[in-house]
């Protein structure tokens, strides 16, 4: 190489090796490259084993004993101390694999979390990649704390990993939503004078124009929507996520029918009015008992939003219950059949699956 000629591999190389090529080209010994250098024969002798890294300063002194630049040798020493860094992660990864074997590994693959023909190790990256942790102690400090935070389902199996799955896609779908809208600040005013333009848009024939709709109302509010796939393990129905300063609602096409689609987002408004940015909330509809008083605020308000229980009384009082009728009092509420028939089935008026041909099926 010529004067402070600057050399950049594209791989990984111990500073030392070419150290002791380059002390070779020019017929040069460590003694001598030690007094050039005015250090001793023993640092030198550690540089070029790798026992010792190269500094700033010894870089310095390099470049001006052997003509090779101080950035050629500090490169090399730096690609080749992160070469070995992420050998001993890779051997650390060997450790985490009992961690991963929590997660639900199917579902991490259908939704590309994971590579489905990466080594087990790779798939531990990305997995940690995923969540944003560099290691199963970070996820457990931090993805742990979110999980123990919410209410979980004690009559159905649940797993906190397969709900932090769920979460942590919420997470990046509302991310990725805020990139192209910009939410305004958050109004709960705002977002109460919404209820009764949200209600009639479960009558809409197209379930996913309505849910656009709803979109844009709600963010005219300040408040974020994303639907996501359910994952298994995780039989959560909806959740209310605060993400950038914003309230983001989180709905699973879990159920597919449009009676708990519209009850899971009015019920998730409902957290909004109760608890404020108090703290983030995720619920299992199939929990009947409603131990806390937000869960049954939450649920009240969902309730009466969609179907006043007074007018409810009122047409049970009036008539019989049956196809035509349900139609004609959904007509009046200006509501979707299904929420009816969902609300009388879930206050065992009915029993439950009778009239589900009023329920519209939710694509997921």
């Amino acid at each position: 190489m010529t004067d402070t000629e600057t050399w950049n591999p594209t791989w990984a190389v111990p500073p030392g090796e070419i150290l002791v090529e380059a002390l070779e080209e020019r017929g040069m010994t460590q003694a001598e490259l030690g007094r050039r250098m005015a250090r001793p024969l023993k640092t030198i002798s550690e540089i070029a084993t790798g026992k010792a890294a190269i500094t700033p300063e010894t870089a310095i002194q390099l470049e001006r004993a052997l003509g090779i630049s101080a950035a050629t040798w500090l490169g090399l020493e730096s690609r080749y101390r992160e070469a070995q860094a992420r050998e001993r992660d890779l051997v650390d990864l060997k450790d985490h694999l009992v961690w991963m074997k929590n997660f639900p590994l199917r579902d991490l693959v259908s939704r590309e979390i994971v590579a489905r023909d990466a080594t087990a190790p790779q798939q531990a990256v990305e997995l940690l990649s995923f969540f944003g942790v560099s290691n199963p102690a970070g996820w457990d400090q931090h993805w742990g704390q979110i999980t123990a935070s919410y209410r979980l389902s004690e009559r159905l199996p649940v797993s906190p990993y397969a709900v932090a799955i769920w979460i942590r896609e919420a997470e990046r779908e509302a991310e990725r939503e805020a990139l192209d809208v910009e939410l305004p600040s958050y109004s709960a005013a705002r977002l109460h004078a919404l209820v009764p333009e949200l209600r009639p848009l479960s009558r809409a024939l197209v379930v996913g124009g309505a849910i656009d709709r709803a979109r844009e109302l709600l963010r005219s509010a300040g408040v974020g929507l994303v639907l996501i796939q359910g994952v298994s393990g995780a039989p959560a129905s909806g959740a209310v996520r605060w993400i950038r300063g914003n309230p983001w609602i989180v709905l699973t096409l879990r159920y597919r029918t449009d009676d708990q689609l519209w009850f899971s987002l009015f019920h998730e408004i409902g957290h909004l009015f109760e608890g404020g940015r108090r703290r983030d909330v995720v619920e299992e509809l199939e929990d009947q008992e409603l131990p806390r008083d937000d869960e049954q605020a939450a649920n009240g308000f969902a309730r009466e939003a969609l179907l006043p229980q007074a007018d409810l009384d009122r047409w049970l009082e009036n008539g019989s219950i049956n196809r035509r009728a349900i139609r004609d009092f959904a007509d009046a509420q200006d509501v979707a059949p299904g929420i009816v028939v969902g609300r009388l089935q879930r206050d065992r008026r009915i029993p439950p699956g009778q009239f589900n041909d009023l329920k519209r099926h939710v694509a997921g």
